[in-house]
């Protein structure tokens, strides 16, 4: 049953309705396929096959009455480790955390999943606390990059995306504070939403504020438009979670692109240097929007560059998460985590108060650049995958990961929808990303943009064999 690691949700869904195939034949190819890549890819931090397989025979018997539980009954998913996942440690790449903790809370995204059946196969890796672009930690070591095992796989949802991309679940959960979901799709060749601040709500609330997002990991747009169904619905242990949806985001997929205002932006008016490759690839997949109907301008956003409000907020908040830690604990951290917890404990609160002007700035403009233009296209990455187990490429002269990602971290300061979506590969057969982005609460223009493009064949959806097949 290998080729069940192969289909989307939807495609597995439809496939029990017709009793093609049964949750647990899914959940048993699932778990085997995950089994195979961890050696190779270590996409994962735990299993939870004994409990996933119980539950995958409670929704084939659902399935068999014709009762399924809300929409992913019987589908296998992934939940990377800093949401809780009830009865399993959340240990968040740390080993300052306790696994004998209580855990018995799940996160409100994850509430939902088991609410609407879906098959909890295990935890994804993450590194320390999320706290970088890049996948390893003192726990868990590398996550490696499904196309080349030399490579990363992004970060810090970096496990969750090679799980998907390998076939180990069609979904996972991710979170995204400054590209998280975004980093690692991109490198991995998967599609990824970090959708609007507060559609999705986050409990316990993340150290890192409001940067913090939590978003679907799919093989497309489809998927991600399906799982937002599930999530993107208010919990009120999230004081910050929005109201509901005024609709099914599946329903607004096939709207097409015809008539939508496009910006795209190669290179952030020059600020950043693209590779070529990346820049012909994303390139051709707007002049796949513009086939499709658009109306396409190639302009730039006022993006004065924010990196250090981002610093301030980011290393704020990492000093913020391990506070708690006693010298020894802090002995064990990442040394590049310890390094910018020491530089954040510095900052005072008109420090972080001007960080949050530059931070509201930013998004007054991105508001007004949106009255004009429905979406705004760049590269999701201006790089892909380079080498496994550092922070930044050798010899790019950068000194933290923000350095590399300037094309996603500016939306988690703005709170607007951004996905990236799969358009290509270089040389070596690497993937390539394209973000959309869309004004704050219109998730559904990014969706359906993105879903337009799978559907024209711009996006690819190639499906990867386990590490050695």
């Amino acid at each position: 049953m290998t080729e069940l690691t192969e289909l989307t949700a939807v495609r597995l869904l439809d496939g029990y309705r017709k009793g093609e195939w049964s949750p647990v034949e899914a959940t048993r190819a699932a778990l085997e396929r995950a089994e195979a890549i961890q050696p190779e890819v270590n996409a994962f931090v735990r299993l939870t096959a004994e409990d996933a397989l119980a539950r995958a025979r409670e929704s084939e018997e659902r399935w068999r009455r014709g009762e399924p539980q809300g929409l992913l009954d019987g589908v296998p998913v992934t939940v990377k480790d800093i949401l809780l996942l009830r009865g399993a440690p959340t240990l968040r790449g740390s080993k300052a955390v306790d696994p004998a903790g209580r855990w018995d809370e799940d996160a409100p995204s994850v509430a939902r999943l088991r609410e609407h059946g879906a098959v909890f196969i295990g935890k994804t890796t993450t590194p320390e606390y999320g706290w970088k672009g890049v996948t390893d930690s003192p726990l868990s070591g590398v996550t490696r990059n499904p196309y080349d095992r030399s490579r990363t796989a992004g970060g810090s949802s970096g496990g969750s995306a090679a799980a998907v991309a390998l076939g180990a679940g069609p979904m996972s959960l991710g979170t995204d504070g400054g590209g998280s979901v975004r980093i690692p799709a991109s490198f991995c060749g998967i599609f990824a939403l970090k959708p609007t601040y507060g559609r999705v709500p986050l409990y316990p609330a993340s150290a890192f504020g409001t940067l913090a997002h939590v978003g679907p990991m799919t093989r497309d747009a489809a998927d991600a438009a399906l799982l937002m169904d599930v999530i993107g619905h208010p919990d009120s242990r999230d004081w910050s979670a929005l109201a509901p949806p005024p609709g099914a985001y599946t329903d607004g997929l096939t709207g097409g692109v015809h008539g939508l205002r496009v910006a795209y932006s190669p290179s952030l008016g020059g600020q950043v240097a693209v590779r070529p490759e990346v820049a012909s690839a994303v390139r051709h997949a707007v002049e796949r929007l513009a086939e499709l109907g658009a109306y396409v301008t190639e302009t730039d956003p006022d993006l004065t560059e924010p990196v250090e409000a981002f610093h301030t907020l980011w290393f704020s908040g990492a000093a913020r998460v391990t506070e708690h830690l006693g010298p020894k604990q802090r002995e064990l951290l990442d040394p590049g985590l310890r390094e910018i917890c020491t530089r954040g404990a510095r900052y005072s609160a008109l420090d972080y108060l001007a960080a949050v002007d530059v931070r509201m700035d930013l998004g007054r403009r991105m508001g007004r650049f949106h009255d004009t233009y429905d979406l705004l296209v760049t590269p999701t990455l201006p790089i892909t995958a380079f080498e496994a187990g550092v922070e930044v490429p050798k010899g790019s002269g950068h000194r933290r990961w923000t350095g590399w990602t300037p094309f996603t971290y500016p939306f988690n300061m703005t709170q607007q929808p951004a996905a990236s979506v799969p358009v290509g590969a270089d040389r070596d057969g690497l993937p390539i990303g394209l973000q959309l982005v869309a004004a704050r609460h219109r998730d559904d223009l990014v969706l359906r943009a993105a879903h337009a493009l799978y559907e024209s064949g711009a996006a690819s959806a190639g499906r990867l064999r386990p590490a050695g097949s």
